[in-house]
């Protein structure tokens, strides 16, 4: 098993920033989706982000070592977790900062193959380590994040049953699918999938599998695909989903599928704040970091 866990938490958080009329959000959850970074709007009680749940989570998991990715303006996790760039102890955890610069001629990140990049760059001693990857906007649970410590694939990724997930079709329909063999390693992802293609990427058990960036790496394994990912043209960024699949392309079966049937709570837009509130409410009455 390993103990790092990176999360990506530098993108521009586009989506949230977009402007809609809600009636269910109080003027001071608008001003944070307006300026924070996701995984820092304050959905928990006393304004703490859905990030101490995440983290909290991968306590639980056994996790010790946390490098979590920011912006260049991302001085406010250092207002929640610790005001060093490496080693703050945050109810055990050890965390540690790296950034995601936005290169010169660019508005935005360049995705999250990047991101991953600039982050072992500035930890190289990740590249000769196991580590696992997720997104900061995610709440992955407990079970989940462990599986990733736990599986003896040197690559691999939660697969959750798509039908699992409480989200409405038309937003489920646009995740990306993975197809696997019969013995749950990854084969392709697909991202934006039409219809008529969706048969054959069920599983043996005819389920849909889709990836939501919960990934666990072999650092020495990857560190050659991430620093030559190619961008992708359609959305002009650097994707994770295309380093895995450009190192199996030389490394064979080595990214296992870990199926998953649960939802995943998720910050994309500002529509979603008033859900992962009552979620956190009914699924985590309090915050034991003792439990």
């Amino acid at each position: 098993m390993h103990d790092n866990l990176i999360i990506l938490a530098g993108g521009a958080s586009s989506r949230m920033k977009k402007q809609v009329s809600l009636d269910n959000l109080s003027e001071e959850e608008i001003a944070q989706a307006n300026e924070r970074s996701k995984g820092l709007i304050g959905v928990g009680p006393n304004g703490r982000p859905l990030l101490d749940y995440l983290l909290l989570n991968a306590k639980k998991a056994g996790y010790k070592n946390i490098y979590i990715i920011i912006g260049e303006q991302g001085d406010l996790f250092k207002e929640f977790y610790g005001s060093d760039d490496k080693n703050n102890d945050f109810h055990g955890l050890n965390i540690s900062f790296a950034v995601q610069y936005i290169p010169e001629g660019r508005v935005k990140p360049f995705g999250t193959a990047d991101a991953l990049f600039q982050a072992v760059e500035q930890y190289p001693e990740l590249n000769t380590l196991y580590y696992s990857v997720c997104n900061s906007d995610n709440l992955y649970s407990a079970k989940a994040l462990y599986a990733l410590r736990e599986t003896a694939s040197p690559n691999a990724f939660i697969s959750y049953n798509r039908d699992a997930l409480e989200f409405p079709l038309e937003r489920i329909s646009r995740f990306a699918i993975a197809k696997l063999d019969e013995n749950n390693c990854l084969l392709d992802i697909l991202e934006k999938p039409t219809a008529d293609v969706l048969d054959s990427y069920k599983d043996a058990e005819g389920i849909l599998r889709v990836s939501m960036n919960a990934f666990k790496f072999d650092g020495a394994i990857l560190y050659p695909y991430l620093k030559n990912c190619p961008v992708n043209p359609e959305r002009d960024e650097k994707e994770l989903p295309t380093v895995l699949l450009n190192s199996l392309k030389k490394n064979g079966n080595t990214a296992l599928g870990i199926p998953f049937s649960e939802h995943v709570p998720d910050l994309t837009a500002k529509e979603d704040i008033a859900e992962v509130k009552e979620y956190l409410k009914k699924h985590y009455p309090q915050l034991d970091w003792n439990a």
